[in-house]
């Protein structure tokens, strides 16, 4: 009996393990099936990570890939207009692939704000990038911080001991070689100071890695970090002012843009030496407080070059040439109007505010601004002697395909329709409320006159043309035109000058050389002016030096001359308008190649 109940006892025990072997397994079996469970999520989970930071990383790809096509733009509206490649796109990567697209979203005021829209993908995922961008403007924008000398020689302009710089400042790379910096300081104590922050095309290194030095100078970028109070910032997208497409380009989507009545082709006489097609304008405002500009068709202007060296000159660039190549060009001397009555008489003076257009592309419209287009040259001045000065009360854009000649002061108006004053800073610059502005914008050069020009016209034989050595009357054979002079009289009805200071309130935009002053010294040690003799002659308010202010922006393919210190021209007192940057100015002609995200302009969601 014993036996039998042991052999049932084993029994039970073998059935237990047995169950209990059984039940481990399942355990180990759910176990297993859990960390397989587990690690399928986890690793689905990584997956799933992996794809959507894919997926947004790609986004982001096409995001900077449009910002670069945007930057390789002549012109972002007309290519949005044409759809032109670039505007959209697409790239691929081995996990994963995005789209972008490129559209005008708004106008502030006067200044595009483009939409850009990319869409990355990797596996399932999608992920969308969407930001609101507009062009960068800088204060002081040059092609090359560089004057010509010659028809394919320059030299370099420093940035002088003591000066301020209160703008920002970006210079094109030159892609000279050797190569060298491209920004100029002289050398010396009190070093200038650059208040605002300062961009460079070219990369702060030489091919070699060893940090640039200046041209004759054996200065480096290292040494001339404290200068940049704002920091330098190298490898930037290049101005496309020394862009000659992009440039016509933007002035023909300007004219098309331009009221018909506004868009002038003047006719010059050739009875008068070197004559140069001319409209004249003259903005000022009336008793009633309306803000007008008088239009003169058909002027002539009397060019006058020197080729000798003997008495003035100034050169701006050959159009179309490459490299570039710069000519002597005619600066003004004086110029005529036809008489009334005459076939080419045309005098318009009109409120500003006719002169207004808006831009439109695509349902999307711009505030609405003044704008002037000449098929030729410009001289703003007048020859109202009591008051010269030129004030603004509006906004416009003025268009020349041929020089702008500034022959007064010009400023913008300091009070509204209700006669509320806006008042100007420490600095005089016009306060950010003042809706008041001008922009002037030329494919040739954007110059000060010299009006005491016309007085050599009594002693220069060549100069007045045709053998006359008398002041600037009625040209020989010429009678229905007659002398149209502008600025202050000083003795001598031929006999004029400008205001020390000159000021000149505008945004200046110069396709065809540099800003500057005409009839200024210089001082050459090569080529035919060997003899270090100083040309020039400007007629001054008083003593040999006045000073040139100008409260707005400058964009240039080459530095212009404005002074020789203590000898000839002008001191130079330049200071940023801000309100340019926020689209006051009408037309949209700022060529800067950079685009920037807008605050609070960067979006990125999952789909």
């Amino acid at each position: 009996m014993r036996t039998q109940n042991s052999k049932l006892k084993t029994q039970r025990q073998g059935g237990s393990v047995l169950v209990l072997a059984a039940l481990i397994l399942v355990i180990l079996a759910c176990l297993g099936v859990g960390m397989l469970a587990t690690a399928y999520g986890v690793r689905h989970r990584a997956i799933t990570l992996k794809n959507e930071t894919t997926a947004m990383l790609a986004a982001e790809a096409g995001y900077e890939n449009a910002i670069y096509q945007m930057s390789k733009q002549k012109d972002m509206l007309s290519a949005l207009q044409k759809n032109l490649p670039g505007t959209s796109g697409s790239l691929s990567f081995p996990d994963g692939s995005c789209n972008y697209e490129i559209g005008l979203y708004t106008f502030i005021k006067a200044r595009p704000v483009y939409k850009v829209t990319s869409v990355g993908h990797s596996g399932v995922f999608s992920r969308t990038v969407d930001v609101y961008v507009i062009q960068a403007i800088p204060g002081w924008a040059m092609g090359m911080c560089r004057v010509p000398y010659g028809s394919s020689t320059t030299g370099k302009v420093v940035f002088a001991k003591s000066e301020i710089i209160d703008m920002p400042v970006h210079i094109n790379d030159r892609k000279d070689s050797p190569d060298r910096r491209d920004i100029h300081i002289e050398t010396g104590t009190p070093r200038p100071r650059f208040l605002e922050r300062v961009a460079m095309g070219e990369s702060k290194y030489m091919a070699n890695g060893a940090d640039k030095q200046g041209e004759d100078d054996t200065r480096d970028y290292d040494d001339l970090m404290p200068l940049f109070e704002e920091g330098i910032y190298f490898k930037q997208p290049d101005c496309r002012i020394n862009d000659k497409a992009a440039m016509d380009l933007k002035l023909e989507r300007f004219k098309t843009s331009t009221d018909e009545q506004f868009i002038f082709t003047p006719q010059k006489t050739d009875l008068i030496a070197n004559p140069q097609a001319t409209v004249q304008l003259e903005f000022f405002v009336d008793n009633a407080g309306v803000g007008k500009v008088r239009i003169t068709n058909n002027c002539t202007v009397r060019g006058y070059r020197r080729d000798n060296d003997n008495k003035t000159w100034d050169f701006k660039i050959t159009p179309g040439t490459t490299p570039i190549q710069f000519e002597k060009y005619y600066i003004y001397a004086y110029h005529y109007k036809p008489k009334i009555g005459e076939v080419n008489y045309q005098v318009v003076e009109v409120p500003l505010e006719q002169t207004y257009v808006t831009q439109a592309f695509g349902g999307v419209e711009s505030e609405p601004g003044g704008q002037i287009y000449v098929e030729g040259n410009v001289v703003i001045g007048s020859h109202n002697a009591s008051s010269p000065d030129q004030v603004v009360k509006g906004t416009v854009a003025v268009v020349a395909t041929g020089n702008i000649w500034i022959a007064d002061n010009v400023r913008v108006f300091d009070y509204d329709n209700s006669g509320n004053y806006w008042p100007r800073g420490s600095d005089g610059k016009p306060a950010m409320e003042n809706p008041n502005a001008i922009g002037l914008i030329a494919n040739g050069v954007v110059k000060v006159i010299d009006p005491g020009m016309s007085s050599y016209a009594s002693s220069w034989t060549e100069f007045a043309g045709g053998g006359n050595n008398n002041y600037p009357g009625p040209p020989p054979g010429a009678t229905g035109y007659e002398y149209a002079p502008v600025a202050h009289q000083s003795g001598a009805t031929y006999e004029r000058y400008l205001d020390d200071p000159t000021v000149v309130e505008a945004a200046v935009t110069v396709g065809g050389g540099g800003w500057g002053a005409e009839n200024v010294a210089r001082k050459f040690t090569t080529g035919s002016g060997a003899d270090n003799k100083y040309y020039g002659g400007r007629k001054q308010a008083s003593g040999t030096q006045d000073d040139l202010i100008v409260r707005g922006a400058i964009t240039e393919c080459l530095r212009g001359v404005v002074g020789l210190t203590g000898t000839d021209g002008y001191l130079k007192y330049y200071y940023l308008d801000r309100r340019l940057l926020e689209g006051i100015l009408p037309g949209d002609i700022w060529l800067q190649g950079k685009y920037v995200a807008t605050p609070s302009g960067w979006h990125d969601f999952r789909l």
